[in-house]
C-alpha cells in the first residue's frame, strides 16, 4: 500500500472579486503546477456576491484543482472542514492510482461488488487520515469583510481542532491579504499545528479596499518550500486595476489567460 502522502491546499476566504495584480485563475494553476490544491470560499451576507465573484470563485478553485463553495458567515466552520476533506480525499485517489488499478483492474467502480468498493473506500480513508497535510488560510482583508472577521477567526479556531484529530501529521499557516506597505500578504500565524493564537487574525489588521487575490496565492506557494517569493508590489502591481494592465507588466506572464 502506498506510503503516507503529504498533501498541500491553499484555502482561499474571500468575499468578493479580485482587482490588482495578475489573474487568480493564473496562480491557482501555477500552484497546482507545484502540487498544491487552490480551495476557495465565498463568504457572503444575503445577496451579497455578485456573477461576477461568483464566477471567478469557481474558476480559481477549477484551475487550482479544490473546490468551491459560497456560503454565509455562520456556515464558515463547518464548510473549512468539508471543502479540505473533500479535496483531500479527491487527491488521495490520484495518489494511490496505481493501488486502485490493481484493485478495479479494467472494471469501472460503479461495477464492483459491495465488497471490494469497501476496500477501496477502505484505503482511501486510511490513506486520508494518515496523510502529511499542510493547509495555508488565505484570508481576504478588503474593508467589505471586516464584518465576517469574527465568524473566520472561528473557523480558524475549529478546523485547527480538527487537524490535530487526524492520525496523520498536519501543520497550517494562516495569512491575510492584502499585506502591510504593499506586500501581497502578511503571515498572521506562522506554519504550527496549535493555532490557539487565531485572535492574532483580527489584531492590527489593515482592511484595504484593493483584494490581490492573485498575488496572494503565488506568496503563499512560496510558503510550502523554497520558491521564489513574488516581488513587492509595486505601481505596476499595486494601485492599477488588472483590467488596465492586462497583465503586461510581465508577472508570470506566460500563466495570465
Amino acid at each position: 500500500m502506498t506510503k503516507a502522502a503529504k498533501l498541500k491546499q491553499i484555502l482561499v476566504v474571500t468575499d468578493g472579486c479580485s482587482n490588482v495584480g495578475i489573474s487568480p485563475v493564473a496562480a491557482a494553476t501555477l500552484a497546482r503546477e507545484h502540487g498544491i490544491t487552490v480551495n476557495v470560499i465565498g463568504v457572503v451576507d444575503r445577496q451579497e456576491m455578485n456573477e461576477q465573484g461568483e464566477k471567478e470563485i469557481r474558476d480559481i478553485a477549477e484551475a487550482g484543482g479544490g473546490l468551491s463553495d459560497i456560503v454565509y458567515p455562520a456556515q464558515l466552520t463547518q464548510t473549512v472542514q468539508m471543502l479540505t476533506r473533500k479535496a483531500m480525499t479527491r487527491t488521495i485517489h490520484q495518489v494511490v492510482n496505481k493501488e486502485l488499478k490493481d484493485i478495479l483492474g479494467e472494471m469501472p467502480m460503479e461495477g464492483l461488488p459491495p465488497e471490494k468498493r469497501m476496500q477501496v473506500a477502505g484505503m482511501v480513508d486510511e490513506l486520508g487520515e494518515q496523510s502529511h497535510l499542510e493547509v495555508v488560510m488565505l484570508v481576504d482583508t478588503s474593508g467589505s469583510m471586516k464584518p465576517k472577521m469574527s465568524a473566520v477567526q472561528q473557523s480558524i479556531h475549529d478546523f485547527s481542532i480538527s487537524l490535530r484529530s487526524r492520525s496523520g501529521t498536519s501543520r497550517m499557516a494562516v495569512c491575510s491579504f492584502p499585506g502591510k506597505e504593499k506586500q501581497n500578504i502578511e503571515v498572521r500565524i506562522p506554519w504550527t499545528d496549535k493555532v490557539e493564537q487565531a485572535h492574532q487574525l483580527t489584531t492590527g489588521l489593515t482592511m484595504s479596499g484593493v483584494t490581490p487575490t492573485g498575488p496572494a496565492i503565488v506568496e503563499a506557494i512560496a510558503l510550502f518550500e523554497q520558491i521564489p517569493a513574488a516581488p513587492v508590489m509595486d505601481e505596476r502591481y499595486y494601485g492599477t486595476d488588472r483590467a488596465d494592465d492586462n497583465g503586461s507588466g510581465g508577472f508570470l506572464q506566460d500563466h495570465v489567460f
